[in-house]
């Protein structure tokens, strides 16, 4: 063969080696981006989606099954002579998060700029003048999320922008697509992906899917998309698509000996895990970010509730090595500070470690996380592997560590073995902890609770919702409340007392942790919180004070003269509540007894009841007798 056919022969796994092969403005794009060439699981993709099939899409997370879906969604639209009709939608593609939309969007929006016809009509999407008519085919997009903005605002730029693309989450869409004014007719509706579709189903998004389905027609292509299939995904399967094809991408690793093992991770993911106590996390953490090499970018630590993370995005920035700025994403945040967090983080310039729940967990491509960190393990394995996924990803190296703590919690580590997720104890960098390290970071945690009554009443309740959590792991003989060292736990937290809670009784812990500090003296550092709560403690004193010193004659009058007084309520909700258990032990009773037992039961009652009677009727008679020896005043 000659030098020149073997310099132009196509390399099996190049872009152009695609057949059909693709637009030049797609492989401009591709190329500007680095992709040199597909993943395994866009290549299978693109081969059977660009036809006329379904598709059920399962890849390992990071994989790139955005592109898998959108490369072909877009080739769809454009596949035709004509611009779609005003106000029809030719496309949807549905996520489970605002953020995971977004991000999607934001992903298309940067392929179809290389397509010069499309790239005209992006303006329009920010402006408020009316999108203008086209005659050739082009993708005009639009985001649609609850909570940033109403729907009815939604509504209005959709009349405007006349978009042939959605990208959006279940709830908004099905409110839009109820409008009699948008239209998805089977004429000229092509194509809709559902990304993460177990996790649409998991959520509890099923009476809107259901709802979406119910506006288009049924004659389509359909793209289910997920890290993992559940159950539910497969009933969706069997209802919402017509002979899908199933592509499987699997990732395989060679274990000792020789044996093949599949894998759910990339192999450009290192998944570690540690063996420390609740008081050596934060000083492994922060070793971690000190002596990885080369020093992390990104980071994201994972806590299992939403005050964990509110809590400790108040108190970790004095602690972690210089250089470290610190997000929160959460989901009792606003959408709108969710939006902006998630962006600075994305769009970081320096070292930022990002504080999240499983709200992160999937879906979500964070270029280059050098780190991922499981402060507590999650309660789901499932979601073990998706939070690891956040590293690694598109063949980046990555790490993700576990923090379990020593004694049953390391059998963790054989049950994600067995669901086929092997992780291995890490070795670089080395963690070293001393007791010296223990009780700074506590100290320096413990005085900002002093300094401010809010970081310290944030701590009683992060540490509640913790246990709670703890509770409802699914792994109940690994994750046992009755293994904890509760003491150890508060130093780790750096708290200044441990809360009342019911787990706490009967074990004689020292709630003071023997610090022996006056937490009601804390103050707020807010000065007019402060203030107003001094004096609601004055009020509260002066009330107290004054129902002690009442003279006893006016409170009895009180009591007789206030029945309808909250105390008197009270003694009546008290008095009908021992009621309520006495008939309930008569039931229980009863309900133990033989039909022998019950007969002599009931005659021993109408013994009793004729006794009563009859000593009534004799009280009675004597009255009656009383009154006629009467014989008035002298």
């Amino acid at each position: 063969m000659a030098p020149d056919q073997q310099r132009a022969r196509k390399t099996p796994r190049s872009w152009d080696a695609l057949t059909p092969s693709l637009a030049q403005w797609i492989l401009d794009y591709l190329s500007s981006m680095g992709f040199a060439h597909p993943t395994p699981v866009q290549k299978s993709c693109l081969e059977i989606f660009r036809g006329n099939k379904d598709v059920v899409v399962e890849a390992v997370t990071g994989s790139g099954k955005t592109l898998a879906f959108l490369i072909p969604v877009v080739e769809r639209l454009l596949r035709g002579d004509e611009a779609a009709k005003r106000h029809h939608v030719q496309a949807i593609i549905i996520s489970p998060t605002r953020e995971l939309a977004s991000q999607i969007y934001n992903v298309l929006v940067s392929l179809i700029k290389f397509h010069a016809p499309s790239s005209e009509l992006l303006p329009y999407a920010t402006s408020d003048e009316k999108r203008p008519a086209t005659t050739e085919p082009v993708i005009v997009p639009q985001l649609l999320v609850g909570g940033s903005t109403k729907a009815a605002e939604d509504l209005s730029k959709f009349l405007r922008l006349s978009p042939n693309l959605l990208v959006a989450t279940p709830g908004r869409l099905a409110e839009l697509l109820s409008s009699p004014y948008v239209k998805a007719p089977a004429a000229s509706f092509e194509v809709l992906v559902m990304d993460e579709a177990d996790r649409l189903l998991d959520l509890g998004f099923s009476q809107e899917l259901t709802k979406i389905l119910g506006y288009l027609p049924k004659q389509r292509r359909t793209g289910l998309f997920s890290a993992s299939l559940s159950e539910a995904v497969e009933r969706l399967i069997t209802v919402g698509l017509l002979y899908p094809h199933k592509i499987t991408v699997r990732v395989k690793s060679l274990k000792d000996g020789g044996v093949i093992q599949e894998r759910k991770t990339p192999m450009s993911l290192q998944m570690s895990y540690i063996v420390a106590s609740a008081s050596q996390k934060l000083p492994a953490l922060c070793q971690l970010l000190e002596n990885l090499e080369p020093r992390p970018a990104r980071s994201i630590v994972f806590f299992s509730t939403c005050f964990a993370v509110k809590y400790f995005a108040r108190v970790l920035p004095s602690i972690l090595p210089s250089g470290f700025n610190v997000v929160s994403l959460h989901g009792k945040l606003e959408p709108q500070v969710r939006e902006k967090n998630f962006e600075r983080f994305v769009n970081a310039t320096c070292p930022t470690v990002l504080l999240t729940t499983d709200i992160a967990a999937r879906g979500l491509d964070i270029p280059q996380v050098d780190l991922v960190v499981q402060h507590d393990p999650p309660t789901d394995t499932k979601v073990f592997i998706h939070r690891c996924g956040r590293a690694g990803r598109a063949g980046r190296r990555g790490l993700a560590v576990v923090m379990l703590h020593p004694g049953r919690e390391e059998g963790y580590v054989q049950l994600l073995e067995v669901r086929q997720t092997p992780i291995m104890p890490l070795e670089k960098p080395p963690i070293n902890i001393t007791e010296d390290q223990i009780d700074r970071i506590s100290a320096a945690i413990r005085a900002q609770a002093q300094a401010d009554r809010e970081i310290f009443q944030l701590a009683q309740r992060a540490f509640v919702s913790w246990t709670r959590s703890y509770l409802e792991h699914q792994a109940s003989s690994i994750f046992r409340v009755a293994d904890l060292d509760w003491p150890d736990l508060a130093r780790g937290w750096g708290l200044l007392e441990l809360p009342k809670m019911p787990e706490l009784k009967g074990r004689g812990i020292d709630r003071s942790l023997g610090l022996d500090i006056n937490t009601e003296a804390i103050p707020f550092r807010d000065k007019q919180r402060e203030q107003k709560r001094l004096a609601e403690l004055a009020q509260w004193k002066a009330d107290k004070q004054a129902a002690v010193s009442a003279p006893a004659e006016e409170g009895a009058k009180r009591k007789k003269n206030e029945a309808w007084s909250a105390k008197h309520e009270h003694e009546d909700v008290k008095v009908a509540r021992r009621e309520k258990k006495r008939r309930k032990r008569e039931a229980l009773r009863l309900s133990t007894m033989t039909e022998k037992e019950r007969e002599e039961q009931r005659k021993l009652e109408d013994m009793i009841g004729q006794l009563r009677r009859q000593n009534a009727e004799a009280r009675a008679a004597e009255a009656e007798a009383d009154g006629d020896e009467f014989t008035g005043f002298d």
